[in-house]
């Protein structure tokens, strides 16, 4: 049990279910019969998970076709492996389930203030053969919608002008923006997890615009995935999607934010939003001036405050951010910045205690 005098601010990693995908969930669990039985308690399944793809599609505005995974990681292994391309490109700043492996086969740049070096794609420097418009030489190029480590968001109409203009396919990584902002309708394929908008761990969704750009390779889902859905999960998904509000959170919630901002630069620490193309604000990357990353952590976490250092994934790891590193910033700065990120739980005055402790830290209180 969770203790509740405690302040969770790493909403990036994981945010708290909601009650609606919750209530949700056990419905799903009272359908126990398998989605894909020919039988009445399977055809039952199967329409209570057809109308809940139908609920995720309009809560998103997305037009074309969802085919539910067990996640964000697996979703973007089914678009790199199945998609009808031949080569991969990803920005410098993509989440580690995206760049694994022998994965891409090029990566693209990523400027200082983080946005993603499209006109590289056209560059000198690019291979000359991965972006070209050539259906039987296609390229499948994955631009992330907002960063997990920085809150910044990338410029998916601009990606999608300059990949499609060029024959390719663009893969968007919305697992930080769904049910917060707009799905870049612009995107051919898009990566979905439930549980960082509310919804259960174990479910996400690939959304595709044309299930002609995939080949199939499995029994599931229009036969593009293995193994049985996750009934209970999917109900959960569209449950917290609909519960989404707009915005995300209230602004008043996250409003002492303008105030400790010009309170970290008076301190000569790095506000990390100010050298970002758009940065976005349920996810702040914050430099102290005198205190490694890991010491604030251990500080933070026995203040009853749960931040983090970067992506959940690398996180604890004494392996440099590769985002950071992207971006060009300093080794003692990126050594210095914590994760804070925000969600549906968050309320005013847990900001204002998390600034006043981040505070007391830099001042050697």
């Amino acid at each position: 049990m969770t203790n509740s005098s405690r302040i969770y601010l790493d909403h990036a990693a994981t945010t708290p279910l909601r009650p609606e995908a919750r209530a949700a969930v056990e419905e799903g669990f009272a359908l126990w019969a398998n989605p894909s039985s020919p039988h009445a308690e399977g055809r039952r399944a199967r329409a209570a998970l057809e109308d809940a793809r139908e609920r995720v599609k309009s809560a998103l505005g997305w037009e074309g076709e969802v085919i539910f995974t067990s996640g964000a990681s697996e979703a973007a292994e089914l678009a790199i492996e199945t998609a009808n391309t031949v080569h991969d490109i990803a920005s410098a700043v993509e989440h580690d389930a995206v760049l694994r492996g022998d994965r891409p086969e090029w990566m693209l740049p990523v400027r200082p203030d983080g946005a993603a070096d499209l006109m590289a794609l056209s560059a000198e420097s690019a291979p000359s053969d991965l972006l070209v418009d050539d259906p039987e030489n296609r390229s499948l190029v994955a631009v992330q919608h907002v960063n997990s480590e920085t809150g910044n968001r990338q410029h998916i109409g601009f990606a999608a002008e300059v990949v499609h203009d060029n024959g390719g396919l663009l893969l968007v990584d919305c697992a930080q923006s769904a049910g917060k902002f707009a799905l870049p309708k612009m995107a051919d394929l898009a990566i979905v997890s439930a549980h960082k908008f509310g919804g259960p761990v174990g479910i996400g969704a690939l959304l595709v615009k044309d299930f002609a750009m995939l080949h199939p390779g499995g029994g599931q889902e229009r036969g593009y995935r293995r193994g049985t859905e996750n009934l209970p999960g999917v109900l959960g998904m569209a449950a917290a999607l609909e519960a989404c509000g707009d915005p995300y959170i209230d602004p008043v919630v996250l409003e002492p934010l303008d105030t400790f901002a010009n309170e970290v630069r008076a301190l000569e620490g790095e506000w990390l939003s100010d050298r970002l193309s758009d940065p976005t604000p349920y996810i702040r990357a914050i430099a102290m001036p005198n205190l490694s990353a890991q010491a604030q952590l251990m500080r933070f976490d026995m203040a009853g405050i749960a931040v983090s250092q970067g992506s959940a994934c690398s996180s604890g790891t004494m392996k440099r951010s590769h985002v950071l590193t992207a971006m060009g910033i300093a080794d003692d700065v990126a050594e210095r910045t914590i994760r804070v990120s925000f969600g549906w739980t968050t309320t005013r005055e847990e900001v204002e205690r998390f600034c006043e402790v981040w505070l007391g830290m830099a001042r050697g209180r």
